[in-house]
């Protein structure tokens, strides 16, 4: 029994989320940008860090002009 009262209350939980996430997205129109602007502003009136921010480094994960494991001059499978 304390596992199901245990239960109800994540469900709880969780309802509570996705109402503020809904009325927080309708606050700004679901604009994901305007919501960080927000926070930000916030962040900064408050004086704490919450938000990190940093460069983003948008690197590829394997450098181009080829890999050891790849043949172009095969057909994929899907072109078969």
């Amino acid at each position: 029994m304390n596992s199901m009262h245990k239960s109800d209350s994540v469900d709880s939980a969780i309802s509570d989320l996705h109402a503020w996430r809904r009325e927080l997205s309708d606050q700004f129109s679901g604009d994901v940008r305007a919501m960080v602007e927000d926070a930000m502003r916030r962040q900064e009136q408050s004086g704490h860090r919450i938000i990190r921010r940093r460069e983003l480094t948008n690197k590829p994960m394997h450098p181009s002009g080829g890999s050891a494991g790849a043949d172009n001059s095969e057909t994929s499978p899907a072109a078969r």
